[in-house]
Formats: C-alpha cells, structure tokens, sequence
C-alpha cells in the first residue's frame, strides 16, 4: 500500500498516511474523477471502512482529502454516529489529524500559511476557501484552453463543464457576476472556477 502511495501523496506524508490507513483498518480505493466530489467515506454491511479518493487530484488536495475523509471514520468512531458529518467533532478531529502534516517538509511555501489558516476552522470542503483553493489548483495539471474564471476578460462569454454559457459582468466584492445568455439569470462565480472562453 506505501508503494501506491507514493504516487499520490508528498514523499514526506506517505509513511504517517499508511500508519493512519493501516492503524483505522481502512480499505482505500483510489477511483476515476468525479465531478460531485474529491472523495467519500463510508462503513459497507460487512462493518468494513471504505475510502475512495479521486486518482487526479495533486499530491497536496490528494492528502487533504484522504485526512478529511479518515477524519470522517474517527470522528463517528470517538462520538457516534449520531453526530452531524461536518459538525464541531469532525472539525477537531479533522484538525488534530492534520496538524502534523502542516510542515514546510510536506506543503511549498506558496500554500502552507493558506493551509495553516484554514485548519484554524476547517470546512465541509477546501475549495469553500477560494485562497486555498485556488492556490492548490496550480499544482493541477491544467487542461489546455481551460481558464480561471478571473483570468476571463469582463464581457468575454465563456462556457462551463456542464456546457452552459455566461457572460462575465465583473467582480462583486470577492466573487465575479456573470450572466447567464439562455436564461439572462445573474450568478456569482468564485476566482477559482474553471472555464473555457469563448473567442469573440
């Protein structure tokens, strides 16, 4: 299994993820992108604690998301599963488990203090975070002709994965207006979001 992950994770987080995996019984697939999600936990009828996590991920978001999801199965284990899944438990749990990941060994300089401040209060997803967010998303391997959205030039249309097509407005404190040309509906679309511009 250390093997395996070594593909996925930063050289120096490999060995304490094994030790987690191997010391929660956890049963880890590493399974095809899904748009819905970076990865999910859940207990099978035969009591078994499976983990899957997304095989395109980088090898920062990869380890975040394999520490939230094991944080996920403590959490239920310590306090029941009556607890809310992204509740006051799972965020200290989530916390404790990645505090000794946050080291300059593991994270580029150029994320550490954005990761270090957002475990301060962890949410239900890392990309809530635009800063983090976006600063992990130059680690992906970018598609060609696939933009940020803030990259996109105000009155440029572009298009979203789903194939919808919006004409970008301009920045509304934090998030871009842009509007949406089949239905002229306004949306607010975070810096990090991904599009394809449309030549004009």
């Amino acid at each position: 299994m250390s093997n395996v992950l070594e593909k996925y994770l930063p050289s120096h987080a490999v060995e304490s993820c094994f030790e987690l995996i191997k010391d929660n019984r956890v049963h880890l697939k590493i399974v095809n992108e899904r748009q819905t999600r970076h990865g999910d936990y859940r207990k099978d009828i035969q009591g078994f604690h499976l983990i899957t996590v997304n095989a395109n991920l980088n090898q920062y978001r990869f380890l975040i998301t394999l520490i939230h999801e094991i944080a996920h199965l403590v959490a239920f284990q310590k306090f029941g599963r009556h607890i809310k899944p992204h509740g006051i438990e799972w965020k200290h749990t989530f916390q404790k488990l990645m505090v000794p990941f946050i080291r300059p060994e593991i994270f580029p300089k150029s994320v550490l203090s954005l990761v270090a401040n957002h475990f301060r209060n962890p949410t239900a997803s890392s990309d809530t975070d635009a800063q983090l967010a976006f600063a992990l998303k130059q680690f992906d391997e970018r598609k060609p002709d696939v933009y940020f959205i803030h990259e996109v030039p105000n009155g440029s249309m572009f298009r979203i994965a789903k194939g919808r097509i919006f004409k970008k407005i301009g920045l509304r404190v934090k998030r871009y207006e842009c509007i949406e040309i089949s239905t002229a509906k306004t949306y607010l679309f975070n810096a990090n979001a991904e599009v394809e511009i449309i030549p004009g």
